[in-house]
């Protein structure tokens, strides 16, 4: 295997390039599921990496309960380095299980505190409070997602945008967008170079869901005044929510697109653009990640079975 076993770690900095260029040329549609894909996949890769550096690096430590096989010079000449890199893994590794379990322990204690809030409202899907704060957000659960607005956000909005406001929050329900930003939160915090896709991510999500309810509503100015106004009087939400794990970006952004014609509906873009060329320099940095930390798991385990006594 070599340094190639270290490859998964840095490869992640090939998706770079098409993390800006995705939410400017691509549907945000397309840019929400391809980048969320490509963070997905060489998240879950470099993770591999380091339990294999951790298991060849570590096997000749006193008192590890490993097979004493395991430590052989065969297996060690496998990872560079293997002792350095076995104990920079150990960290490095329990540092991203620490993370990940945070970000879904915090992702489900959210979810049960806003149910929790709302249980003793009717069961219907848009739950307006009375509540002086104005905000609104969409709250996923089960099969059914409901939309929480307050009377404050509602009377700074004229019917077209209130329209405009409950299309969009559906759209989130609709396209279960927290899925997708919870993947890339995931793995963000499994490797610090994807941090960028997350970011990206919740913008395109929220350009996602303004597509659909300008189309629902039939004009992208309303949409783009709705989200202006909502803009201007919200503080943020009492308690956080959902919302909160989301990094929408700068709303004059969203505005500016809505005020320009609709983004073309084209799943992957040419090769022979900018943009294309971003997204096929990040489509073969994803696969010769995750073909890396495929060969060098499936080659480790033929070493460590022939190290490993009967």
């Amino acid at each position: 295997m070599g340094v190639f076993v270290f490859l998964p770690l840095v490869l992640p900095l090939t998706a770079w390039p098409i993390a800006r260029l995705a939410e400017q040329h691509l549907h945000p549609r397309a840019a929400t599921r391809l980048l969320t894909w490509v963070a997905a996949v060489m998240a879950l890769c470099s993770t591999v990496c380091l339990g294999l550096v951790m298991v060849v690096g570590t096997a000749q430590l006193p008192g590890n309960p490993l097979p004493d096989g395991w430590s052989d010079p065969e297996v060690r000449e496998a990872v560079p380095y293997d002792e350095v890199a076995g104990k920079a893994a150990i960290p490095a590794l329990f540092a991203v299980l620490v993370a990940c379990g945070q970000t879904l322990w915090r992702h489900g204690s959210v979810r049960r505190r806003a149910h929790r809030a709302l249980g003793g409202l009717p069961g219907t899907e848009v739950v307006v409070l009375p509540d002086d704060a104005p905000y609104a957000y969409a709250l996923p659960g089960g099969r059914r997602g409901r939309v929480v607005v307050t009377t404050a956000l509602l009377s700074c909005l004229e019917p077209a945008e209130r329209r405009a406001l409950f299309a969009h929050e559906r759209a989130h329900l609709a396209a279960r967008h927290h899925r997708f930003l919870l993947a890339v939160q995931l793995a963000a915090r499994a490797n610090p170079f994807l941090r960028p896709l997350r970011t990206a991510v919740s913008y395109a999500a929220e350009r996602w869901a303004d597509e659909e309810a300008a189309q629902t509503v039939g004009s992208r100015r309303t949409v783009a005044r709705a989200i202006g106004k909502a803009a201007l009087v919200s503080r943020g939400t009492p308690v956080p929510t959902l919302a909160g794990f989301a990094a929408p970006g700068p709303v004059p952004r969203r505005v500016t697109a809505l005020l320009g014609p609709a983004p073309a509906v084209r799943n992957w873009p040419s090769v022979f653009t900018t943009v294309g060329l971003a997204a096929w320099g990040a489509a073969a940095g994803t696969a010769v990640s995750a073909m890396s930390s495929a060969n060098s798991a499936v080659t480790m385990f033929f070493i460590l079975y022939a190290a490993t006594p009967l």
